[in-house]
């Protein structure tokens, strides 16, 4: 009849206009806990951290966020399915054969699974830390952000390497600043031959700033000399470096001493 065919199709669009609402709210409602749960965060900074969370509590606190984001999210998305009828016949059937489907789904998603139960590793043994300088396969760079399934790392040129969390669990890193944040800093310049070595490193070396100076390399073309000094953190290291190369030519140039080259 009519009017029963019109009153199934007005009950249908009050199912999917419902579902799209589950889904709106639990977006909603996701990013207001997760706002809630940051500026939770800032707070304990101020109050416990006088200003700054160390790079453990740091990655942590992200990981929590984005796994109560994923939850909501998830909890929507399952009420929305909850009030369509064709997707909850649909949803009976697939439990009714969960073990065939749980087996495909899970190749099908094994990759994305264990990026993100290594990125849950990752967050609880804390290898790396938001802000730590790592070298990951000859990449040296600061670790931007730990994901659930992906890595971020700034690379000294400003380019971001993405790395998937399995890879990074079940390779070896090295973590320069784990145990110190601060960051050892090197420069070289190449000199002449003929030039004053002596007289090229004692300009540089710096006992109160922590600047020391050596003959790193020799050859026909010349010898390299390199200044290490400290940077407070990964963050200071470029600035840091910088700094010390422009020194160290404008001392060379102010003492007749010509440097062939700087790195």
């Amino acid at each position: 009849m009519p009017g029963a065919e019109f009153y199934t199709a007005v009950v249908e669009t009050s199912d999917w206009i419902t579902a799209g609402a589950y889904i709106v709210a639990a977006f909603v409602i996701a990013e207001l806990v997760d706002r809630a749960l940051s500026r939770r965060g800032r707070k304990l900074t101020l109050a416990v951290a006088g200003g700054e969370l160390s790079p453990v509590a740091t990655t942590r606190l992200r990981l929590v966020r984005r796994l109560i984001f994923a939850l909501i999210i998830l909890i929507g998305v399952a009420l929305a399915a909850a009030q369509i009828p064709a997707v909850s016949r649909l949803a009976t059937g697939i439990l009714a054969s969960s073990a065939v489907v749980g087996l495909v789904v899970g190749f099908a998603a094994r990759q994305t699974l264990a990026n993100g139960i290594a990125g849950i590793l990752l967050a609880i043994t804390q290898p790396i830390r938001i802000g730590d300088l790592v070298t990951f396969e000859e990449q040296t760079g600061e670790v931007e952000d730990v994901k659930l399934t992906y890595t971020y790392i700034r690379l000294d040129d400003g380019r971001r390497l993405i790395v998937p969390n399995e890879r990074l669990a079940q390779s070896s890193v090295a973590n320069h600043t784990i145990l110190d944040p601060r960051v050892q800093v090197e420069v070289s310049v190449w000199l002449p031959p003929g030039a004053d070595l002596d007289r090229a490193i004692e300009l540089i070396e710096d006992d109160e700033a922590g600047i020391a100076a050596s003959v790193a390399e020799v050859d026909k073309e010349g010898v390299r000399l390199s200044a290490t000094t400290w940077a407070q953190s990964a963050r200071e290291r470029g600035p840091a470096a910088a700094e010390l190369r422009r020194r160290w030519l404008r001392l060379l140039r102010e003492h007749g001493l010509s440097s062939v080259e700087a790195s």
